[in-house]
């Protein structure tokens, strides 16, 4: 696999507050190497509002607007360590806000597509996303609960936000050897995998989270 240079985004700043919030990921647990560079590369208060700039490199979600959040650094790394994906891997993520865990998976990965419901967001996304330079991946508005069949099937497809219930339509997007990741349910949410085992979806719980519902149109 290609390494990833974590020095990519050095002028942006905070390269050091990067270094402590892998320490912490490092130290719950996470041990995928390019994962956690992803982590050190990416200038995750760049995704945030002004007024959440001191909170960035908690590990803590952060209100971004729009009655939206950006995830739990920690919660996002465990979801992409269980998707256990591949440099040519093209993945969906549902939910996908200001942009920060597209902009992750473009450097693990080599296709992403990312689905919001909010305009602003989108848009505010893309900006962040051209600023950064990154080009392979693609933000689309639209209603999460339908995927986006377009660029079906994916290697994988994760969830930033919590469906009552599994969007079933979603597993019809997966490559037979896909992965799901999601957060389900409306008050005791639980974080889910779903793979295939024997020609049949079956779902694995990982453990307990907090997301933001998922809306639809």
């Amino acid at each position: 696999m290609k390494p990833i240079n974590t020095s990519r985004y050095a002028a942006f700043g905070k390269y050091s507050k990067r270094e402590k919030m892998v320490s912490l990921l490092r130290s719950y647990g996470i041990r995928d190497r390019r994962i956690l560079n992803a982590f050190l590369t990416v200038p995750r208060h760049s995704f945030v509002p002004e007024t959440e700039l001191e909170k960035a490199y908690r590990d803590q979600a952060l209100p971004i607007g729009r009655g939206q959040t950006i995830s739990q650094p920690y919660v996002i790394a465990l979801m992409l360590e269980h998707l256990q994906l591949n440099a040519n891997a093209k993945v969906l993520e549902i939910g996908s806000g200001c942009g920060y865990v597209l902009a992750l998976l473009s450097l693990l990965t080599k296709r992403v597509y990312g689905i919001e419901l909010e305009k602003e967001l989108v848009q505010r996304s893309k900006n962040i996303l051209k600023e950064l330079q990154i080009d392979n991946v693609s933000v689309i508005c639209g209603d999460g609960y339908k995927g986006y069949p377009a660029a079906a099937p994916y290697d994988a497809i994760l969830l930033s936000a919590a469906p009552e219930a599994l969007p079933e339509e979603l597993l019809t997007q997966l490559k037979p050897t896909g992965k799901l990741i999601l957060p389900v349910g409306k008050f005791d949410q639980l974080l889910v995998l779903y793979e295939q085992i024997i020609g049949e979806w079956k779902g694995k719980v990982i453990t307990d989270v907090r997301f933001v519902p998922l809306r639809q149109i």
